[in-house]
């Protein structure tokens, strides 16, 4: 028999160090979905949103943005209309403790053994961690030091595209994923937690924007994946279905998700979040038309879909677009998600049967970019690098045979004076890039009309993003002493009533069919200058019209450019139209 040995005369118990908690957050609302023809004007460019997470959980902060007088300390990619950036949720370190205790909590943490991995299309087991919007903490060492994972969301606010960065703090390594072709925002952000950027992760060939993983590789050296079905021209590093990779000790789990395009691939980052890139949206799937037969694209992203909804209902969902994309039809504006919430709420996850789905998604009507094609071409083919700076043209640019002018300042400032034959998309409005890539050639020599530098490199960026990489340069000081003389919805019904005018409604398909003014002639904005004008000029003078005004501000000027008289509805639309409309009916529709 043993006999328990007494404590030393007044010493103190050993008390345990108290477990720090971050406050749980408040998510980010749901909005409704928007489409891109009807989004409201906005200013173009990025925002960010940043994570960290010690060990188990993901803490987001969507903290209110910077105040307007400290945009003038911001870089140039910030203050140029990339939005505000969200402050970095920083999870606070532990207090040291002495060398025993932190020994024992050490060993404590150990004995629990490797967490768990959760497969796609397994049970989650019992013991994984809860993704409960708190942050617990894993320490590692005598030191009292933790891991760290910096993660932080990108947005476009022009085109809808999201990229990703994950870093390590420990390891001090950052992949980059999806990354846009203005690639400052990354090297900042990277500069700003010690990182050193060393993976490109493609979930796919983008069609919508040009990628930036050229740049990184050829200023940074940084290594580009792919799934091999890519094909492509560049030397890359093939990622394999459940293959995974690290960025430090973060693991990232490659699921190869076709249907999209047939190389895509979604990326489960610590079973905690899933990036899913062009497969599954917050509120819709992606469209599968763009790379290979809509049905059999249909069918495999189907089955894909199945895979990713697999995962955990907890599992953190962040997608490759959101609302403004051409990707998709039902997109929300909501920039994440959880698989359980979009298995309750998605349209697209609606579906128990393939064939029905396939139907359905097969027949999209998003309208298709006529810059895809040369966007993937730069995608797939050998490294992009950097653009050449914008210069300043001399005004006679915009007199030169062959040159087109881009007026990208506001429509009621185009309206005021601009130069002879200038087409207006004003990059102040939605959407900017997607709209200058139906209305312009890719091959043509563009010069922009702009009202300060800051406003042409701004749009500058955005073309670029869209194919248009090579620009004659920018004017501000022009001779610009042509008018567009719009008129509003009152005068056009008098125009109408005296048989003056011919409206052409320049609004998509699906939205006429809503309701359009009797008489009128249909033709969407971005057919008018590649299919001309030979079924609308009747001798009578056109007014365009659209929902809000912005559309038939581009029509206006694209029909003034070949020589028709044009004059467009600027604040206003269909909505604000007062008189007779006519529904169309299918035959057979009742009602």
């Amino acid at each position: 028999m043993t006999c328990p040995i007494p404590p030393r005369r007044g010493a103190r118990p050993r008390r345990r160090a108290p477990r720090r908690r971050a406050p749980r957050l408040p998510r980010l609302p749901r909005r409704a979905c928007s489409r891109l023809e009807n989004a409201s004007e906005r200013q173009g460019g990025s925002t960010c949103r940043s994570a960290t997470w010690a060990e188990g959980q993901q803490d987001l902060d969507t903290s209110a943005s910077r105040s307007e007088s400290s945009r003038a300390t911001l870089p140039a990619w910030k203050r140029l209309g990339c939005g505000e950036r969200f402050p970095l949720a920083r999870v606070r370190r532990p207090r040291r403790l002495g060398g025993g205790a932190a020994r024992d909590v050490d060993a404590r943490v150990g004995a629990r053994g490797p967490r768990p991995q959760t497969t796609v299309g397994g049970p989650r087991p019992a013991s994984a961690p809860r993704l409960d919007g708190h942050a617990s903490r894993k320490l590692a060492g005598a030191g009292g030091s933790f891991r760290r994972v910096v993660f932080r969301q990108f947005v476009d606010d022009d085109l809808g595209c999201a990229s990703y960065l994950i870093g390590d703090s420990g390891a001090g390594e950052a992949f980059v994923v999806d990354p846009a072709y203005a690639i400052e925002p990354y090297l900042e952000a990277a500069a700003e937690e010690g990182f050193r950027i060393t993976r490109v992760l493609e979930t796919h060939t983008h069609a919508d924007h040009v990628s930036g993983h050229g740049r990184l590789a050829l200023e940074h050296g940084v290594t580009v994946s792919i799934h091999p079905l890519a094909a492509p021209e560049y030397p890359f590093a093939p990622l394999e279905d459940g293959q995974v990779l690290h960025v430090g000790t973060v693991s990232i789990r490659i699921v190869h998700t076709p249907g999209h395009r047939p190389e895509h691939c979604a990326f489960v980052v610590d079973e905690r979040l899933v990036l899913t890139g062009d497969s599954l949206f917050v509120g819709d799937a992606a469209r599968p038309d763009l790379a290979v037969d809509a049905r059999e694209g249909a069918q495999e992203l189907f089955h894909s879909l199945q895979r990713l909804t697999a995962l955990h209902d907890g599992v953190e969902m962040f997608p490759g677009h959101v609302a403004g994309s051409l990707c998709g039809a039902a997109m929300s504006p909501q920039r994440s998600s959880t698989i359980g919430d979009e298995k309750r709420t998605n349209v697209a996850l609606a579906f128990a049967d393939m064939d029905e789905f396939v139907g359905t998604s097969a027949a999209v009507s998003t309208p298709r970019p006529p810059t895809t094609a040369r966007v993937v071409q730069l995608n797939r083919g050998p490294f992009v690098g950097a653009p050449a700076p914008l210069r300043t043209s001399p005004a006679t640019d915009c007199c030169k045979e062959g040159v087109t002018v881009l007026d990208v300042r506001s429509a009621d400032a185009h309206a005021a004076g601009h130069v002879h034959g200038a087409i207006n998309v004003p990059v102040c409005g939605n959407s900017f890039a997607t709209r200058a890539g139906f209305v312009l050639d890719p091959d043509e020599r563009i010069v922009l009309h702009a009202s300060s530098r800051e406003e042409a490199e701004r749009a500058a960026r955005g073309l670029r993003s869209t194919g248009f990489l090579e620009l004659d340069g920018y004017v501000v000081d022009v001779d610009a002493t042509e008018a567009a003389n719009p008129i509003t919805i009152d005068e056009l019904a008098r125009l109408l009533d005296n048989d003056a005018v011919t409206v052409v409604d320049v609004r998509e398909k699906d939205e006429r069919d809503a309701g359009f003014i009797p008489g009128s002639v249909h033709m969407p904005y971005r057919l008018l200058r590649a299919c001309g004008v030979d079924g609308i000029a009747n001798g009578k003078p056109i007014v365009t019209i659209c929902e809000s005004g912005a559309r038939a501000g581009i029509a206006a000027s694209v029909l003034v450019a070949a020589g028709i008289d044009a004059r467009p509805v600027l604040n206003g639309g269909i909505d604000d139209w007062r008189g007779e409309t006519v529904e169309f009916r299918r035959c057979g529709s009742s009602g």
